[in-house]
């Protein structure tokens, strides 16, 4: 006598082999969910609300002692689209054609994407360069800015002692 054929039977053979090397891996099956989903929401998700302002701030002696900022500052329209500038040196500082004076913060909204140049004595170099990017739309223009905003963050970090 014969076994009969059924259609399931080689199917059930491989879904038993996956779900055992599930089973035995689950938490690199665990960590590569999450890891999708992640993404996902990266993606997705709408670009966050909160302050529109990125905050250029000179610290006191930031004329003597230059200043250290990003070769270029990036700022992205409808989410973060105001450069806000914080003199907290004694004197007055020069930003392009503004005079921001000793203890005065002022916001320069920016509307139209390009890149500007402004003069800026303290800043190393001289001049600090502003990119204005337009908004990612979802999907993976949304993940690359997300990931650059990111890695920008990181990188100018600012350094503190263990004391503070």
């Amino acid at each position: 006598m014969r076994a009969a054929w059924t259609p399931a039977a080689p199917h059930a053979a491989g879904a038993v082999r996956v779900s055992a090397l599930l089973l035995r891996h689950w938490p690199l099956s665990a960590g590569a969910a999450a890891l999708a989903l992640l993404l996902l929401w990266s993606m997705l998700a709408p670009l966050g609300g909160g302050s529109h302002e990125l905050l250029l701030e000179f610290p006191p002696g930031a004329r003597r002692d230059g200043l250290t900022v990003p070769a270029e500052i990036r700022l992205t329209r409808g989410v973060r689209d105001v450069l806000l500038l914080r003199n907290r040196d004694s004197a007055p500082v020069v930003f392009g054609p503004l005079r921001v004076a000793a203890g005065a913060e002022l916001r320069l909204p920016f509307e139209d994407e390009g890149s500007h140049l402004f003069a800026c004595p303290p800043v190393a170099g001289g001049v600090v360069a502003v990119r204005v990017l337009a908004a990612p739309g979802p999907g993976w223009g949304r993940l690359r800015w997300r990931l650059g905003n990111l890695a920008q963050s990181l990188r100018y970090l600012p350094l503190r002692s263990p004391d503070d």
